[in-house]
């Protein structure tokens, strides 16, 4: 199992949590992105910095994640590419996307993206709260919990 981080618009208290449970599990971690990132020290933990340009970093991630990898995007595209592939998927905000629920997330952003293409302001998400923080903690927990 390996964990693969979207990490261009991934929250730096994401980070700090990933860092921490790739450290204390043992569990590689890559964080692809199309700039320059600053990483911890440790041999469980790198960094991927990919050309700029529109998905590069999506596409690197969905090529090289594997059944049983985890994925943290908050890209739902990407997402459901790499449930495809058999990976787990976690937003920053500890949601779990699966085989499951990726339509109906895939449904719904499509429908946001028409509804902005055609003028309406649909806002932004709220900002990440400590709740949002705690539940992607216990959610990354539990499935490293289960790598056995």
């Amino acid at each position: 199992m390996k964990i693969w981080v979207d990490a261009d618009a991934c929250p730096a208290v994401i980070k700090e949590i990933l860092y921490r449970a790739a450290r204390r599990t043992g569990t590689p971690l890559t964080l692809v992105a199309n700039q320059m990132l600053r990483v911890p020290p440790s041999p469980w933990i790198r960094a991927v910095q990919v050309p700029g340009g529109f998905d590069v970093a999506d596409q690197r991630i969905a090529g090289e994640a594997e059944a049983g990898d985890i994925v943290i995007t908050a890209d739902i595209p990407l997402a459901a590419q790499v449930i495809a592939k058999g990976a787990t998927v976690i937003d920053p905000r500890g949601e779990c996307l699966s085989a499951a629920n990726i339509q109906e997330r895939l449904s719904m952003r499509n429908f946001m993206d028409t509804l902005r293409s055609s003028g309406v302001d649909t806002g932004g998400p709220a900002a990440l709260s400590n709740a949002d923080r705690q539940a992607f903690a216990n959610q990354l927990d539990r499935l490293l919990a289960k790598r056995g």
